[in-house]
């Protein structure tokens, strides 16, 4: 598959993880009476990925993440020269759904983005209070789990056609444990979405969620590449 056809399956699957994913979290979560809180978020950012992976992975590879990409690099699986346009792509998908849900969100009266349209923080914009070396922390660590378990779902000695409902309800087990933390990143395209919408603090704290899960995923792709490798 040429790479453009491969960016434009990125753009797209990051658009609906960052529609369904976030989405749940602004319009759903405290919806009066039928809220889906934390546990419906979650669930609804891995439904995001399993359903995508099911329709772009024999495409793309279903991405969806600037660290995924960048950990599959490191893990060779994926090659550094498409890394600009998958990653171009991700973050281009990323604002548009966010620039769709604002203005969904703001045909409610009253909406204010002092709600922060699921922006991640951490300090005074940590759902939890949580402190800045605590988010980091959480960030790095779930996002070399979530490159580990990709690539060992995804290897061609794993069983075949399971990958997807692995990686999305890993998605849906790292938001369980760090929305109180930082409404979990683990994805730089899904951070620069609604930040790009909120400005302000988004903004200025987007930074730790672009290094944060990189670093997590480069030891995440390393430490399977050394775990699986087969030597005679």
């Amino acid at each position: 598959m040429n790479l453009t056809k491969r960016a434009a399956a990125e753009l797209l699957g990051t658009f609906w993880l960052v529609l369904g994913g976030c989405g749940s979290a602004v319009l759903a979560a405290a919806f009066p009476g039928v809220g889906i809180g934390l546990l419906g978020v979650s669930l609804a950012f891995g439904l995001t990925v399993l359903t995508m992976a099911y329709t772009i992975g024999h495409i793309s590879g279903c991405h969806l993440n600037p660290a995924v990409s960048i950990g599959l690099v490191a893990g060779g699986r994926f090659k550094a020269g498409d890394l600009p346009a998958y990653i171009i792509a991700q973050v281009i998908g990323a604002v548009a759904a966010a620039a769709v849900l604002y203005f969904i969100a703001s045909g409610k009266a009253g909406f204010s983005l002092a709600g922060g349209l699921a922006s991640n923080g951490y300090e005074a914009h940590s759902p939890g209070g949580y402190s800045l070396a605590a988010a980091f922390v959480a960030e790095v660590v779930l996002t070399a789990f979530f490159l580990l378990i990709i690539m060992g779902s995804t290897d061609k000695r794993a069983p075949a056609g399971f990958a997807p409902i692995a990686i999305g309800l890993t998605l849906t087990l790292i938001h369980l444990i760090s929305i109180p933390v930082t409404n979990t990143s683990v994805n730089p395209a899904r951070s620069t979405g609604p930040a790009l919408i909120v400005g302000d603090w988004a903004l200025s704290q987007l930074w730790l969620f672009w290094v944060a899960p990189i670093i997590g995923a480069v030891i995440g792709g390393v430490l399977y590449r050394w775990l699986g490798e087969e030597k005679a």
